[in-house]
C-alpha cells in the first residue's frame, strides 16, 4: 500500500485573474504574474521506505510539503496522505503525521518537556518514543527543564526532531533534518532513521545534503523548476553515473581507450598520467589496462551529488519560466516555520 500519492498535483501562485489571463490559460500559456511552484507532479511513497525528495532552492520541495499537509490547497490535481485526501481530510493527516518543517520556529517561553508536552497533546496520540529519542539525542532532564531560549541551534533541531516522531507516526515528514546537528547528532539520528525503518515507518525526506540522502535514502525523486526530472532507486541512480578514473604507468606506454564501452573524456599528461570518465561495466576497460604497467589506478565511486549535479547542468530558464519562479513565491526555505 502507499503512504502517499500525488497524481498531477500543480501549485500556481498568482494574482486574481483578469480575462485576459484567463483567455492565455485556455490557449495554453502561463499568464503574465503567475508563479508556477510545481507542475504535473506524480509520485508515489510505498509504506516502510525512505523517500528523498531533492532540488535546490525554489524547486518546489517546500511548496509541496505544504501541500501534502494541507497548509496549502492544490490549483490542479490531486493527493492522498495514508489514504486520506490532502483538502478534505487535512486535519486528520496533520494528527497521524509527524513533521519538522525546515528552519523551525519554536515557542521560546517554554521549557524543552513543556514545548514537547503541548505539541504532544495537538496530535492526541502518546508520546511513547519521547525517552527514547531523548536520550539518543541527548538532551537530559535538566536541559528540559530549561527554557528553550536558551538553546542552541543544534539543541532547536534535536527538539523539532523529537517533536516530530515522538507520537511513533505511521509516517514523518522531515525537511532538512540534520540542519545545524554536529556529526556525533547526524549519526545518531541516521541510526534513528535506520529504527524507523525496520519498523515499517515511512519517511519523506526533503534534504540538500546529497551524500546523506545517499546513506538513508531508499529512492529518491529529483525536482527541477517544480517539474519531476528523476525518480528512481538510489542504487540504480548510481549506476548509471560516470565514475572518475586516473592512471600512471611506469613505461609512459599509456593504453589506448578509444572505443572502450564506457570510457569517455580520455586525458594525457606529459608526466604519464591518463584521466578519464567510465560508466557501466568495468570490465571492457580492465581488459584495455592488460599488458601494460599500471602504477597507480583510482576510480572514484559514483556519488548523488554526481548525478544531480548531471540533471541541472542546464540552468537556462525554459519555456519563458524564470529558473527561480518557485523561490520568488517563498520557496527558498529562509524564513522558520512553526510546527504548530
Amino acid at each position: 500500500m502507499d503512504a502517499l500519492t500525488t497524481t498531477a498535483l500543480t501549485k500556481r501562485y498568482g494574482h486574481r485573474e483578469l480575462p485576459i489571463q484567463r483567455l492565455a490559460r485556455r490557449l495554453g500559456r502561463q499568464p503574465s504574474g503567475d508563479v508556477l511552484a510545481l507542475d504535473d507532479l506524480s509520485i508515489s511513497v510505498t509504506e516502510g521506505e525512505i523517500f528523498g525528495f531533492l532540488g535546490p532552492n525554489g524547486a518546489g520541495k517546500s511548496t509541496m510539503i505544504r501541500l501534502l499537509l494541507g497548509y496549502l490547497h492544490p490549483t490542479a490535481g490531486s493527493a492522498t496522505v495514508l489514504g486520506r485526501d490532502i483538502v478534505r481530510d487535512s486535519v486528520e493527516i496533520r494528527r497521524r503525521v509527524g513533521y519538522l518543517p525546515g528552519g523551525i520556529a519554536l515557542y521560546d517561553s517554554l521549557t524543552g518537556e513543556r514545548l514537547l508536552d503541548y505539541l504532544g497533546e495537538l496530535t492526541g496520540r502518546p508520546p511513547t518514543r519521547r525517552a527514547e529519542l531523548l536520550d539518543r539525542l541527548e538532551m537530559s532532564a535538566r536541559t528540559m527543564r530549561r527554557p528553550v531560549r536558551d538553546y542552541s541551534r543544534g539543541m532547536r533541531q534535536k527538539m523539532g526532531i523529537i517533536q516530530a516522531l515522538q507520537h511513533d507516526p505511521e509516517l514523518a515528514i522531515l525537511d532538512e533534518p540534520t540542519e545545524g546537528l554536529d556529526p556525533l547528532m547526524q549519526r545518531a539520528f541516521y541510526g534513528i532513521l535506520d529504527d524507523l525503518r525496520e519498523a515499517g515507518r515511512t519517511i519523506f525526506f526533503s534534504s540538500h545534503v546529497l551524500s546523506e540522502v545517499e546513506r538513508v535514502c531508499d529512492r529518491v525523486a529529483i525536482v527541477r523548476r517544480g517539474r519531476l526530472v528523476a525518480l528512481e532507486d538510489v542504487a540504480r541512480l548510481l549506476e548509471r553515473r560516470k565514475r572518475n578514473v586516473e592512471l600512471r604507468v611506469a613505461d609512459g606506454d599509456l593504453p589506448r581507450l578509444e572505443g572502450v564501452p564506457g570510457v569517455s573524456a580520455i586525458a594525457r599528461t606529459a608526466d604519464g598520467r591518463l584521466t578519464c570518465q567510465l560508466e557501466g561495466d568495468v570490465g571492457p576497460f580492465l581488459a584495455a589496462l592488460a599488458g601494460h604497467s599500471i602504477v597507480d589506478l583510482t576510480i572514484e565511486p559514483a556519488h548523488l551529488e554526481e548525478a544531480f549535479l548531471e540533471l541541472y547542468e542546464d540552468t537556462e530558464p525554459d519555456d519563458g519560466e524564470p529558473a527561480t519562479a518557485a523561490a520568488s513565491a517563498g520557496e527558498t526555505g529562509e524564513a522558520g516555520e512553526a510546527v504548530a
